[in-house]
């Protein structure tokens, strides 16, 4: 593989016609000086830098990664790879590895062996369980480990600690995708599948910059606009992305105004009679009620809602209106502002009304951000039960407490899950004492973050790391774990469209390091967590045990992997579930047969008010939906809960670049993807930096009544009004890796955004928010 891929992240077209198999194209990379043909071992995986489950292998020399090439056979990708897979297993081989144990004396990070580190979190543990109790304990964890650690953690947690204070990171990426598939269907798990991009006539992408957050299934879409009868697109983004170019319609509404936008669409649909009627009688309840919702949200309303032309609006609602088969795709830009539950719950209204589902080409993908997102959600580690059971559901508590063999009042279930602003917010009036953190930055990645480091460095929280390299969230740590990589444990993973994957371990950890399963297991046997027999509590023992665990787990329920094994992973490659013994392909789309998993006893919530938050009670659910139908659910516009004013007088919204992941930890080690990308920037428009004063390259600094940050001035195509800047960069790789010693040092974009959250998906608001730009230093 050429290294112009940097500067060509989409590479060569493989065109094909609509209806057609998308062709393979094989992408590979190796270290200099090796070629295919020297590799010793090819070990199978999948990417772990997106949520898109690229299927590929680790070539292997010597103990040691040389390569990784993309896997042709496998249904997701067809053998392609995107930047940061190709790129970003290069990181593995960092010299800064955590390597070794560390424990915390004498306010310094000093190195330690696994007995004493272990024996410090066990012992801190064990006395505030009997201080204060299980509630005085907390778990925040990642979309970025395997199902069986996941779900090990999530069994650790609940049922042997007891606690309900468990989430993941997937809380500021795919929170909202999960709360807005149980709204309408009655349960998480995407409708639709990748394959649909084949045959597509339109697809709709709301706040979702494929390009840069899936660049392979960008890949998919490049290679149907480059060939036989096309799809159409429309795309709605504040920013004219690489996405917006190839859109037949694209609206770029001002920030904070997309369920206006949708409520809009959906009057258009109605008032022109695009509804599938038939479809709508058959499988929906709520029809009239969301009739009745949109009615005055004529594009004229919208328009000067959202600073759009109504005939724009018009257009786009043709668009979706004409669509023979009708594909939406979803993410940040709609998760991650206020209403976000509601606008997200639109779009499956939108696919609903237009009866698009479970036929090739149509359906809704709520779109994930992390490569294991699914597994947090699937495995209950983010706030929900294991294999989607619903907290309020008495028989669903059963189940989980025979399958762990523990009382069912041993499971928390008096309240939902702490989602993790709560639990920081807890952390702060110091009723949690104890935290464990794996796999994520949160020193980085909150929003408003001189708080989190003030939380994290108070002294009546104990703070447990778990992580792979140093970082700033581990500066703070009073444990540090060194954990196992990618390529260096074995487990699963599955992607957005329901995709399982087998990785496998390829090469050794470096020194003392563990993959994360062991030591969780670890954690539970010094812990002596037993079941009601008084038996181990964790009664599996590796990847393969765990995964069998799980299926028992996830059995009879919409994710249900019955029917997979390791052998039939390695086998065949990446399987859709819900897999079992009736259907041992897998399954590519979900609700063919007419059925939902939203029956009163099925469903994995009763819902809530998508405007307040409050949960539904189970008589009103049952009331409205006792046949489980897929529900339509309407939700009145709001504005934002701050706009611009004369102090700050602009918009701010954060997001990604194609070049790195997440907090930067892994692709800023990656010596290619970080010089692509070495330093934060700030996306103005040609108007506004007009009006700043400011010109490319020129530095600024961001002020909002958060905090402040700095990075040069990029121009782009922005809407007038709104500065971007991408949250990847922090500050493990600069002079004070613990937090900026003054604002004029402040990189992170989160040194300014609001703790605030979408009140169903509790989905901070990391693009909405008012800044003052001003020039520093040209």
């Amino acid at each position: 593989m050429d290294r112009t891929r940097i500067e060509d992240p989409w590479g060569r077209r493989t065109p094909f016609a609509r209806g057609h198999m998308w062709p393979e194209r094989v992408d590979e990379y190796f270290t200099d000086g090796v070629r295919a043909e020297d590799v010793q071992e090819w070990v199978p995986a999948a990417s772990i830098l997106d949520s898109n489950g690229d299927a590929m292998d680790i070539a292997v020399m010597d103990g040691r990664m040389v390569g990784v090439r993309g896997r042709a056979t496998d249904r997701v990708n067809r053998g392609r790879l995107d930047i940061k897979s190709l790129h970003g297993w290069e990181s593995g081989s960092s010299r800064d590895r955590l390597t070794t144990p560390m424990v915390r004396e004498g306010g310094e990070l000093v190195p330690t062996d696994w007995d004493t580190a272990m024996g410090r979190v066990v012992e801190r543990c064990r006395r505030e369980l009997e201080s204060k109790g299980p509630r005085a304990i907390s778990f925040y964890t990642s979309g970025q480990l395997f199902a069986e650690e996941y779900y090990t953690l999530t069994t650790i947690a609940r049922a042997g600690i007891g606690t309900d204070h468990l989430d993941g990171n997937t809380r500021l990426c795919t929170a909202t995708a999960g709360e807005a598939l149980k709204e309408t269907f009655g349960s998480d798990g995407q409708p639709a599948s990748y394959a649909d991009i084949d045959h597509a006539d339109v697809i709709a992408l709301f706040g979702h910059n494929v390009a840069e957050t899936q660049p392979v299934l960008w890949m998919r879409i490049l290679d149907r606009l480059a060939g036989e009868d096309p799809p159409r697109l429309l795309v709605v983004d504040p920013r004219r992305t690489v996405v917006a170019e190839h859109a037949t319609v694209h609206l770029a509404p001002r920030p904070g105004t997309n369920l206006a936008l949708l409520n809009a669409l959906l009057h258009e649909v109605i008032e022109r009679d695009h509804v599938d009627h038939a479809f709508v009688e058959e499988h929906t309840v709520g029809y009239g009620t969301l009739a009745d919702e949109v009615a005055d949200c004529t594009p004229e309303w919208a328009a000067q809602v959202c600073g759009l032309e109504a005939t724009d609006i018009v257009a786009a609602a043709e668009l979706v209106g004409g669509a023979e088969r009708l594909l939406a795709t979803v993410l940040q830009g709609v998760y991650q502002s206020h209403q976000a539950t509601a606008t997200a719950v639109q779009v499956n209204n939108l696919v609903l009304l237009r009866g698009m589902l479970a036929r090739p080409g149509c359906g809704v993908l709520q779109m994930n951000g992390q490569p294991t997102a699914e597994n947090t959600r699937e495995c209950g580690a983010d706030g929900d039960l294991p294999a989607f059971r619903n907290w309020q559901n008495d028989e669903h508590i059963r189940q989980l407490a025979e399958i762990w063999n523990v009382d069912m009042m041993q499971v928390p279930h008096h309240s939902p899950p702490t989602h993790v602003m709560e639990m920081f917010h807890h952390m702060q009036e110091g009723t949690i004492t104890f935290l464990w953190i794996s796999a994520t930055n949160p020193a980085v990645s909150l929003p408003e973050l001189a708080r989190i480091r003030s939380i994290l460095s108070d002294e009546n929280l104990f703070v447990v790391v778990q992580d792979i390299f140093p970082t700033e969230t581990t500066a703070l740590a009073d444990v540090v774990l060194p954990a196992a990589g990618w390529g260096e444990k074995t487990g699963t993973f599955t992607n957005t469209d329901r995709t399982v994957h087998l990785t496998e371990r390829a090469v050794d950890p470096p020194g003392q390091a563990r993959p994360d399963l062991d030591i969780f297991l670890d954690f539970a046997a010094r812990m002596e967590l037993t079941d009601r027999d008084g038996g181990p509590l964790v009664t599996w023992h590796d990847p393969e045990s765990a995964f069998e665990a799980w299926k028992r787990c996830s059995a009879g329920r919409p994710c249900d992997y019955s029917g997979m094994s390791y052998d039939l992973l390695r086998e065949r490659g990446g399987i859709q579930w819900p897999c079992t013994e009736e259907r041992p392909d897998g399954t590519e789309r979900l609700y063919e047969d007419g059925g939902f998993w939203a029956a009163p006893a099925l469903c994995e919530t009763y819902g809530r008010d998508l405007v307040t938050g409050a949960s539904v009670q189970p008589t009103d659910y049952k009331a409205l939906n006792p046949h489980g139908k897929a529900v339509l659910k309407g939700a009145t516009y709001l504005p934002p809960h701050e706009e611009p004013d004369d102090e700050y007088p602009m918009y701010l919204t954060t997001g990604r670049t194609i070049y790195h992941f997440h907090t930067r930890t892994k692709t800023g080690r990656a010596p290619e993807l970080n010089d692509a990308a070495p330093r934060v920037w700030v996306e103005l428009s040609e108007t506004d930096a007009t009006e700043i004063g400011v010109a490319e390259g020129d530095r600024v600094q961001v002020s909002t009544p958060r905090g402040a940050m700095r990075g040069e001035v990029r121009l782009g195509d922005c809407r007038p009004g709104v500065a971007f800047v991408p949250f990847h960069y922090g500050y493990w790789d600069t002079d004070h890796p613990t937090g900026p010693p003054s604002e004029a040092d402040g990189r992170a974009a989160n040194e300014t955004t609001v703790t605030d959250w979408d009140p169903v998906s509790k989905q901070p608001m990391f693009k909405l928010g008012v800044a003052r730009i001003e020039k520093v230093t040209s």
